[in-house]
């Protein structure tokens, strides 16, 4: 392939600044934990997701992959996936509903025994319109908090028929992809869209998990008066003692100026919502699926509406409201956007190789359900990171481990 196409040109600069992946590649390419085995995916299809799929094929796997979000392909990496060896991508910026579909079909065509998902649409599929390939894969990995919220539902009745990792409820992902990874990409791509300043403005963070934690976060640290709403006591409570005003949707949409969703809910901002708001009020989603806002009462009530890039205009009782990136995952869905920080996503990815390895070498011995990312490589990657950092730490020494070991020893 030609080293200026622009696809892998950003796979490169992305892959500098990913070094517990490479070491990862590394061991992979000597290893072949892979061998023989298809692995499909179903990812946001840019520069990052790029390393992982190379670090996947250099272990030995064919990689099938297409995106998990019609607006999330960066169409020049899926390009250049298609001139390495063992790779195939369906993936495409702009997908009708039917098209993303297909691609996803496509991916499942290739009878992968391993999937990995954001968003559990490959399982879906598999549990539903392809349940006579259920027998042929070993496992999963899910790496989104709706994924495993579906998969837990999936679990409770009794409908999943393999094993899946929970990537993402693992302290290596909360604590860095959903805190800071969602923090920093959303608010730039809010900013890059809109050029309007956080400094204060109301803005409602609807969810106070880790995502909307880490953006609370960076918000303040930009001046803005956050506002958080929650339905869980305890995190309002939470909210509330880390300094932020904590009210109802209800209330927060008389005075909000910038609206984010991170919920993983349905209809978290909707009708009666979008009739309190101020004129101009901004709406945003950095959750993963588009139904976090009433987009669909949107656009049936409220025209004639006004599209730039990434903003949709509607008019509400004679108010603008605008949306972003049509209510779909703001950092990724936006004509600019670039989704999570490289080094957020270097744990992240390097998460996903490590549990894909653990599924292939041990998922014919789990049973069918949602599994936690096992301790040993949520340190693994830990370490390694602290190692590319400089960064050293102390350990317990043997006085100290029996101390910890103890029941009988007090003051």
């Amino acid at each position: 392939m030609d080293p200026s196409h622009s696809g892998a040109l950003k796979i490169e600069w992305a892959r500098q600044y990913m070094p517990v992946l490479a070491g990862i590649r590394e061991r992979f390419a000597k290893e072949r934990p892979f061998s023989g085995m298809r692995i499909g995916m179903a990812l946001h299809v840019e520069a990052k997701t790029a390393n992982l799929v190379l670090t996947l094929a250099a272990g030995g796997a064919e990689v099938y992959i297409t995106g998990c979000n019609p607006l999330s392909t960066q169409d020049d990496v899926a390009d250049a996936l298609n001139h390495y060896e063992r790779v195939e991508c369906y993936a495409k910026r702009g997908a009708s509903v039917d098209e993303y579909y297909q691609a996803i079909d496509r991916v499942l065509d290739a009878h992968p025994v391993v999937t990995i998902d954001d968003g559990m649409d490959l399982i879906y599929r598999l549990h539903t319109t392809r349940t006579a390939q259920l027998g042929e894969v070993i496992g999963g990995c899910e790496e989104t908090t709706t994924g495993i919220h579906r998969l837990r539902a999936m679990a409770t009745e009794g409908a999943l028929k393999f094993p899946v990792i929970a990537v993402n409820d693992t302290p290596m992902k909360r604590f860095f992809d959903n805190v800071h990874g969602t923090g920093e990409s959303a608010l730039t791509a809010i900013m890059v869209t809109t050029n309007v300043l956080m400094a204060g403005k109301y803005v409602v963070v609807a969810g106070y998990g880790y995502c909307g934690r880490g953006l609370s976060r960076k918000l303040h640290g930009l001046g803005a008066k956050v506002v958080v709403t929650e339905i869980d006591p305890r995190r309002a409570l939470e909210a509330h003692m880390d300094g932020y005003l904590v009210m109802s949707m209800d209330e927060a949409a008389t005075i909000g100026d910038l609206f984010i969703t991170t919920t993983g809910d349905t209809s978290v901002i909707r009708e009666e919502h979008f009739r309190r708001m101020k004129e101009g009020a901004i709406l945003s989603n950095a959750g993963h699926f588009n139904v976090e806002i009433d987009v669909e009462w949107l656009e049936a009530n409220a025209g004639p509406v006004v599209r730039r890039d990434g903003i949709d205009t509607y008019h509400v009782d004679g108010k603008q409201i605008h949306v972003l990136a049509q209510g779909r995952l703001v950092n990724l869905a936006i004509p600019k956007g670039m989704g999570h920080p490289i080094e957020v996503m270097d744990l992240s990815f390097a998460l996903q190789a490590l549990c894909a390895e653990y599924i292939a070498k041990n998922g014919k011995k789990l049973p069918p359900g949602v599994h936690p990312v096992p301790l040993t490589i949520d340190e693994e990657v830990a370490r390694a990171k602290l190692a590319a950092l400089g960064l050293s730490i102390d350990r317990l020494n043997e006085e100290q481990r029996r101390y910890m070991a103890s029941w009988d020893i007090g003051t």
